[in-house]
C-alpha cells in the first residue's frame, strides 16, 4: 500500500482520490475551502453539464490544442464510463441538446454527493479548511527528485509516497481557484505557459448591445475573424450584456480569440438567418415587403426578428425608418439582407477570470507522462485538470478532461 495526498477537492481531485482508493492505496484529500466541489455548484448555471455524450473522436476534436496528450486519459475513462459511475453512485443522468449529459435531478450538488459517497465507502480522508503550502521533495538513490509528501498552513508535514496536484486554475477565483497549482508547479521545476481567461464572455465597441441586454438568439451562425482571417465558425445560441455578448456560442468563440487575438480587435459576425442563404433570404424579404407595401419601414419588418432586436436593426440599415416599403431601392433591399447575414460587431477584449469558465494555459505537458499524469521530473509527483494545459469547448468537454486526467492519476499510481 502506498500514501497518497490530493491536493484540492474539486473534479479532477475526487475522481482521483476515488481511482487511487479503488487501486487499494491509502488516500488522504485535502481541500482549503469549507466544502468539496465549490466550483462544480456552478457549473451548468446550478446544474453541471457532467459530460458530452459523443463519440469518442469528438471528445478529442472539442479540446483546443494537446488533444493527443489526452489518448490514453480519454480512452482510459471515457464519457461512457464516466456516465456509468455516476449513475452507479446514485447520481441518475439524462441527455439534452448537443449531447450535454445533466442529472435527471438538475442539481450539481448531486454529482458532488455520489463523488463524496464513493469516496467515504473508499475510505478516504478528507481535509476541509486545510490549505496545503509546500510539495517537499526529497532526492532519489538515483539522485533525482522524488516526492517526500506536503506541508500545511499550519506548518504540519504529511509523509506521502505520491502526490496529486488538482488545485484548478485561475477562473472563478471565488470558488479557491487563486493558482496555487502554478506555484507548487514551478516551485518543483516544471514549465507553466502563459494563462488567460477563457469561455469567457467578450466585450464589444457597439453602444447598440447595451440596449438588447438580456436577449438571447437561438439557431444562429456566429464567426470570428482576425486580422480578415476566419478562426471560429459555429452554429447554437448567444446572449447580448451590457458590455457585449456572451452564452455558449460565444464562450467557445472565446477560447479562439483568446489563444489567437489576445486583447487585440477580432470581428464577429451573426448570421441571423442561417437556414436561407442570401438569395433566398433577398426572396422572403420580398414577400415582407410586398405584403406590407403600403407600411412604414419600421412597420415592416417586425416578423424578421425578436422584438427587441427590430429597432436595433433598422437603425444598423440605414434605410429611413419612415420611408414607405415600395420606395426601398433594390440596394437598399440588398444591404439589409447582408446586414442580417453579417451582424458585424468589434471585439475589443474578454472578462476577467471572475467570468471564465477555464484558465487556457497551465503546468506543460511536455513534462507530464500522458499514460500516467505523473511528472516526468518528479517521481510520484501527479498533475490531473485545469491546473494543466489542456482546455476545451463547452458542453462538457472541460469536466471530462477532470475525470479522465483524475481518473489515470490515481490508478497509475504505483505500490510501494
Amino acid at each position: 500500500m502506498s500514501k497518497v495526498v490530493i491536493v484540492g477537492g474539486g473534479a479532477a481531485g475526487m475522481m482521483a482520490a476515488v481511482s487511487a482508493a479503488q487501486m487499494g492505496h491509502q488516500v488522504i484529500l485535502y481541500e482549503k475551502n469549507e466544502k468539496l466541489g465549490k466550483k462544480i455548484y456552478i457549473t451548468g448555471k446550478g446544474r453541471c453539464n457532467v459530460t458530452n455524450a459523443c463519440d469518442i473522436e469528438k471528445l478529442f476534436q472539442a479540446v483546443n490544442g494537446n488533444s493527443k496528450f489526452l489518448y490514453s486519459a480519454f480512452y482510459g475513462f471515457d464519457n461512457s464510463q464516466v456516465m456509468a459511475f455516476f449513475e452507479e453512485n446514485g447520481c441518475p443522468l439524462k441527455i439534452e441538446r448537443g449531447e450535454r449529459v445533466f442529472p435527471v435531478s438538475d442539481h450539481a450538488s448531486d454529482v458532488i454527493f455520489a463523488l463524496q459517497r464513493c469516496m467515504k465507502e473508499l475510505g478516504v480522508e478528507v481535509n476541509l479548511h486545510t490549505p496545503v503550502t509546500e510539495i517537499c521533495l526529497k532526492k532519489n538513490e538515483d539522485g533525482k527528485d522524488k516526492v517526500s509528501g506536503v506541508k500545511l498552513k499550519n506548518k504540519d508535514f504529511v509523509e506521502a509516497d505520491s502526490v496529486i496536484i488538482a488545485t484548478g486554475g485561475l477562473s472563478y477565483p471565488t470558488t479557491g481557484s487563486t493558482g496555487d497549482g502554478y506555484e507548487f508547479a514551478e516551485s518543483t521545476g516544471h514549465l507553466v505557459t502563459d494563462r488567460k481567461p477563457s469561455l469567457v464572455p467578450l466585450v464589444t465597441s457597439e453602444k447598440w448591445c447595451h440596449e438588447l441586454m438580456g436577449l438571447s438568439l437561438k439557431n444562429v451562425e456566429v464567426s470570428l475573424y482576425r486580422q480578415g482571417k476566419e478562426i471560429y465558425r459555429d452554429f447554437g445560441e448567444m446572449l447580448f450584456t451590457h458590455f457585449g455578448i456572451s452564452g455558449p456560442l460565444i464562450l467557445s468563440a472565446s477560447a479562439q480569440y483568446v489563444e489567437k487575438a489576445w486583447n487585440e480587435k477580432a470581428e464577429i459576425f451573426i448570421d441571423l438567418k442561417p437556414a436561407l442563404d442570401e438569395e433566398q433570404l433577398d426572396k422572403r424579404l420580398l414577400r415582407e415587403f410586398e405584403e406590407n407595401k403600403n407600411k412604414q419601414f419600421k412597420n415592416a419588418v417586425g416578423g424578421l426578428f425578436p422584438s427587441k432586436l427590430t429597432p436595433v436593426m433598422i437603425m444598423l440599415s440605414g434605410i429611413d425608418p419612415e420611408k414607405k416599403v415600395n420606395e426601398i431601392t433594390k440596394k437598399e433591399r440588398k444591404d439589409f439582407v447582408n446586414l442580417i447575414k453579417k451582424l458585424p460587431l468589434t471585439v475589443i477584449g474578454c472578462r476577467d477570470y471572475n467570468e471564465a469558465i477555464i484558465t487556457k494555459g497551465g503546468v506543460s505537458v511536455k513534462e507530464i507522462n500522458p499514460s500516467t499524469m505523473e511528472s516526468k521530473k518528479v517521481k510520484g509527483l501527479y498533475f490531473a485538470g485545469e491546473v494543466l494545459d489542456l482546455d476545451a469547448v463547452t458542453g462538457g468537454f472541460n469536466l471530462q478532461i477532470a475525470w479522465s486526467t483524475g481518473s489515470l492519476a490515481g490508478s497509475s499510481i504505483q505500490w510501494e
